[in-house]
């Protein structure tokens, strides 16, 4: 595992940050983002930032420079990703086209769709969504019933998805269907482009613990694809798939530093609340500030693997597994710290953080269940990490799994 940084990589950062000193909408490092009563307004304001950062191309640094990409390599990308959370940026509300969608076109696209669809995504001008699971196969992506009948000139889509972050503002989704029903579940799946504003798409938000809604439910009823639309060939859905996969669970440097912050924060406010006074919390301080340094030391060890021109493989499941255990106990030991505040809301009198730690906290509870349940991180580790032998059809949980979160 190599720590260091290029030379390069520290004007990288520099550049960034002088940068950013000039043109963030709130304070470098310190001021929040506004809170938006309206999603809709903030999908608006998260637009024209993006469109700002890719104007200076600082959205997908790795993409190739014909793209709107810089062409450079993964530790670059997690160096800008890094100062990007440490400066407070808001994050890309196209976050699922720059992370997930671009990069599994650039690696199975045609040159015509690449050249169709990847100019509109860094700036946000097109904005993605990811329909992969359903509201009966959530935790077994290959076993998805969306069906996809071969009709004149394309493919006809019949089906419903659900989970699927940001759907009511997306222009266009990668969608995951059943083309052919008679193979077997894994080699029956194609991967398609599916334009959300053409007929038959229905899009329904659904409102989480938190009251907002950027998950929906997507319903698709006889959604005509065209041929140019399907990534890759007929039954290549599930090889595609797993690179979109890999890509969601892969490194995460904003949520390592949004943790990092978290951590700073709650001690912070363990400090003001006393509750170094109390030996049972004091040792759980300890040991949240041990594990958020071990989701860093995974992040470098996973990004190594990157620079040396490896895929995220199956090890991505290991990361995502870890940082997901490792949030929800972070946020339940900031619940025990804030002791009677914790019930409260918002700007409530005596309310540490004004109701920030109460939003997180509902907010993490989802974080063993989007991409891909921590059930299904377990099955794959156990398999492919360590060699363990497969459970005999139909005996356990499934195999394999994605949400159409970020």
């Amino acid at each position: 595992m190599d720590l260091t940084t290029t030379p390069e990589q520290d004007r990288l950062r520099a550049e960034l940050r002088t940068w950013l000193r000039a043109n963030l909408p709130w304070e470098y490092g310190v001021g929040l983002p506004p809170r938006f009563d309206d999603l809709a307004d903030e999908v608006d304001f998260g637009r024209r930032w993006q469109a700002d950062l890719a104007a200076a191309r600082w959205v997908g640094v790795t993409w190739p420079v014909a793209y709107g990409g810089r062409g450079l390599g993964p530790g670059d990308n997690f160096v800008v990703q890094e100062e990007l959370a440490r400066a407070r940026a808001p994050e890309l509300v196209g976050r699922i086209g720059v992370n997930l969608a671009g990069p599994t076109l650039l690696a199975h696209g045609t040159d015509e769709q690449k050249a169709r669809w990847l100019p509109d995504i860094l700036g946000a001008r097109a904005l993605w969504c990811q329909l992969f699971s359903e509201p009966d196969a959530g935790s077994d992506l290959a076993a998805v019933r969306t069906a996809a009948r071969r009709v004149t000139g394309g493919w006809e889509v019949e089906g419903a998805k659900v989970w699927t972050s940001y759907a009511q503002f997306a222009d266009w989704a990668v969608c995951l269907a059943r083309s052919d029903p008679e193979a077997p579940k894994h080699q029956g799946l194609s991967y398609f482009v599916l334009d959300m504003h053409g007929a038959g798409v229905e899009v329904r938000p659904l409102v989480q613990l938190t009251g907002e809604a950027e998950f929906n439910q997507v319903e698709l009823h006889g959604v005509f694809v065209p041929d140019d639309q399907l990534v890759a060939g007929p039954g290549d859905g599930w090889r595609v798939a797993g690179s979109t996969l890999s890509h969601e669970r892969g490194v995460n440097p904003r949520q390592l530093v949004i943790h990092l912050q978290h951590l700073e924060e709650l001690l912070s406010t363990a400090a003001a609340c006393g509750a170094f006074d109390d030996t049972r919390l004091r040792r759980r301080l300890a040991q949240a500030y041990v594990e958020v340094r071990l989701f860093q030391l995974l992040n470098w060890r996973s990004l190594s693997r990157l620079q040396r021109g490896l895929e995220p493989g199956p090890e991505g499941s290991i990361l995502k597994l870890y940082w997901s255990e490792m949030s929800k106990r972070l946020h339940g030991l900031a619940m025990d710290v804030l002791g009677p505040a914790a019930p409260l809301w918002r700007d409530a009198a005596d309310n540490p953080g004004a109701g920030s730690w109460q939003r997180a906290w509902l907010y993490y509870q989802a974080a063993s269940i989007f991409a891909g349940t921590n059930e299904i991180q377990r099955n794959v580790i156990g398999e492919r990490v360590l060699g363990l032998p497969r459970e005999p059809a139909g005996s356990g949980p499934a195999k394999e799994a994605g949400d159409g979160r970020r």
